[in-house]
């Protein structure tokens, strides 16, 4: 959420004023700066250098197609009814093209927060948000549907409130589309048993905090995670942390605390602080939810075996430098893959995790790292420096092996915008 971020530094401001937007072109180079703790191999990224895809999403298709989906343009980044982007590849990553998800007219609009979400029977599902960067609020939700891998599109406009922030999009194994959001107000969710055609808003999920993420079980169970802050409306909301979850289609849901005990700073007043926003969920192939989450300089991670009653902790990691903006995938029964950033400035970089959690709860995390640094930069009159381009890194399991992580290209200075496509994992998923 670009608009949390303005807190800690200036943001893209230069970027607005650049002069047009460089021709689409992807290229690939061994100019990898790695470092890896433990055992993840990183290959060399491919650059999609078209428009600026800030807090991109990845998910792949059944069809074998790759989406990623970001927000930002060095020339149209502040207006609200911009069209959100989203690229595909039918290569496993190797080129990428722009594709035309509608027009403003048509309902596709937003320039800020994305999530994707694949349906049982490949239905693709786009949310998207706007943001007035003028007055710091946002401006409404939207979500657009395709159901032939993105060659067309329909959108709904699911909120026009002021304040509305963050919405994440999940699909049930029965076709059923749940979309969360914040408005100022609590937790907004809207349901669509039609494949997209028509969406109805639920009750409240909470009536205060904001939503951090909203994960997916597999026999269609859901969990929110509710943090005090809710950002558009910057209002905290002292005492609210919680996990709340649903077991019968997101009719009823049942509070839960969180696992470990997480200090909040809601004045956001030091700059050298970052904040918690996102705070992932994920529910892997046994039913078992996991939380993770940052605290100065770890990584932490819980499970629950019975949908957040009890926790089982661990920690992840544990480095020299400050942790921050984790996310979180799940695929087998314990097998999680995470991202976070670590460092400011010119050291800061992207960690990624593969994770094997063991099934009773006990015993040690089997843990594998690797460590890049995205070509993001925050630019100022006086001043580059590295720049997390948005509040997580977005990693997905592939089904060809290993995984999959986007980040964005930022460069004003050498009049590069876009994405990074980098493939993880063992020697053989990378060949």
């Amino acid at each position: 959420m670009n608009h949390k971020l303005s807190r800690l530094a200036p943001l893209l401001v230069l970027l607005i004023a650049c002069n047009g937007a460089p021709t689409a072109e992807t290229d690939a180079t061994d100019d990898v700066s790695t470092d890896a703790p433990a055992g993840l191999s990183v290959s060399a990224p491919i650059h999609h250098l078209d428009v600026l895809a800030r807090e991109p999403m990845v998910v792949e298709h059944p069809s074998g197609a790759l989406f990623v989906a970001g927000f930002g343009s060095q020339v149209t980044g502040v207006d609200p009814r911009a069209i959100p982007h989203l690229f595909k590849s039918d290569d496993a990553g190797a080129t990428w093209s722009r594709v035309e998800v509608g027009t403003p007219e048509e309902g596709a609009i937003g320039n800020s927060d994305v999530d994707l979400a694949i349906g049982p029977d490949g239905t693709l599902y786009f949310v998207s948000m706007g943001f007035d960067r003028t007055t710091s609020e946002g401006t409404h939700v939207a979500i657009g549907v395709s159901h032939d891998v993105g060659a067309s599109w329909s959108w709904t406009l699911l909120s026009d409130t002021r304040l509305d922030d963050r919405p994440w999009v999940v699909v049930a194994p029965d076709g059923t589309a749940h979309v969360i959001w914040n408005d100022g107000s609590g937790v907004c969710h809207a349901v669509s048993t039609d494949g997209g055609e028509t969406w109805m808003e639920r009750d409240r999920i909470h009536p205060k905090g904001g939503s951090s993420h909203l994960a997916m079980g597999p026999n269609g169970e859901l969990a929110v995670r509710i943090s005090p802050i809710s950002g558009s409306a910057n209002q905290f909301d002292a005492g609210l942390d919680l996990i709340a979850v649903s077991t019968d289609d997101g009719v009823t849901w049942s509070q839960h605390p969180i696992p470990g005990e997480i200090e909040w700073d809601p004045t956001l007043s030091d700059p050298n602080a970052v904040p918690r926003w996102v705070e992932p969920l994920a529910w892997d192939a046994s039913g078992a939810l996991h939380h993770l989450w940052s605290e100065g300089q770890t990584v932490q991670l819980g499970r629950s075996g019975d949908q957040g009653e009890t926790w089982s902790t661990w920690l992840v990691a544990e480095d020299a430098t400050v942790a921050y903006f984790p996310f979180l995938t799940a695929r087998g029964p314990g097998e999680l893959a995470a991202t976070w950033f670590s460092g400011n400035g010119e050291a800061m970089a992207v960690e990624v995790a593969l994770i094997q959690v063991p099934d009773s709860g006990g015993s040690e995390l089997q843990v594998l790292r690797t460590t890049f640094q995205p070509d993001t930069w925050l630019e100022t009159l006086d001043e580059r420096t590295r720049d997390p381009g948005g509040e997580y890194v977005p990693v997905a399991f592939l089904s060809a092996g290993g995984l999959g992580v986007v980040t964005p290209v930022q460069d004003l200075h050498n009049d590069r915008f876009g994405f990074s496509w980098w493939r993880l994992g063992a020697s053989s998923d990378l060949d």
